[in-house]
């Protein structure tokens, strides 16, 4: 009996196929004549008995490659991941589905790069949520430069803090530019309000790169500081996230 096409979905398969069975591109076969295991145990035994600079950036995105892609020399695609998206940030804060289509990856190898992303945003909420935001304004500021340096549209979040300054609530209140389409001042001062918070701190991001402030960052924050003012409510600072550098609108006098 003829047979129609194989699926390319791995629970399609007949039970028992073996993996090579798979026609993606996470399921690779072995290059003829090219044994990488020697070369992986070397990249293991740097990484674990090393620090931080112990790989290069194309190697640290090889080792998490190989766990996806285990029969394949992916030291080239993980060169052109870097290529592509501009260095490790990049790569680990790119699209699912840009990864997935990168020649040589698929959506099990995409997965591998966007976990790091997942853990580093998690073990940096941490920081932020274990202490007054106030008094670990670093702490903080990596956290916020972790999740927002390189989104690709500009994005507006607000930190509500309780009366000892520790967090209540990280919310993302919209998307686009910073103006009162994006974020109403008595929309947020009433949400502070619902969730018994003493006081705030504003963010967003400039995808440009730039985070020096427009008029219209200005003009809202201070609105937005005003009403909280006639409610009790605090706006300790205006944070603007750049590429690798930020503005506080607190420090800079225009709040």
């Amino acid at each position: 009996m003829a047979q129609g096409p194989r699926s390319s979905n791995q629970d399609d398969l007949p039970l028992g196929a073996p993996e090579s069975a798979e026609p993606t591109a996470d399921r690779q076969k072995p290059d003829a004549g090219n044994d990488p295991r020697g070369h992986r145990a070397r990249l293991r035994e740097r990484l674990l008995s090393g620090g931080i600079d112990a790989l290069g950036d194309h190697e640290v995105v090889e080792y998490l490659l190989m766990t996806a892609i285990p029969r394949k020399d992916v030291k080239p695609i993980a060169r052109t991941l870097l290529q592509r998206f501009g260095g490790l940030p990049g790569v680990f804060n790119a699209d699912r589905k840009a990864l997935a289509d990168h020649p040589g990856m698929g959506e099990t190898s995409a997965a591998a790069l966007k976990i790091v992303g997942v853990a580093a945003r998690r073990m940096a909420r941490a920081q932020v949520q274990d202490q007054p935001v106030l008094g670990s304004w670093q702490a903080l500021i990596d956290y916020l430069s972790i999740d927002m340096a390189h989104l690709t549209v500009e994005r507006v979040r607000v930190l509500y803090l309780n009366a000892q300054n520790r967090l209540i609530r990280d919310e993302h209140v919209g998307d686009g530019s910073l103006d009162e389409a994006a974020i109403h001042p008595r929309e947020v001062i009433k949400r502070a309000m619902d969730l018994g918070a003493a006081a705030l701190i504003l963010v967003h991001n400039h995808p440009s790169g730039n985070p020096e402030p427009s008029r219209a960052d200005i003009q809202i924050t201070n609105r937005i500081a005003e009403a909280g003012r006639l409610l009790g409510i605090t706006v300790h600072d205006h944070i603007i996230v750049g590429r690798g550098s930020h503005v506080s609108l607190r420090s800079k006098g225009l709040i």
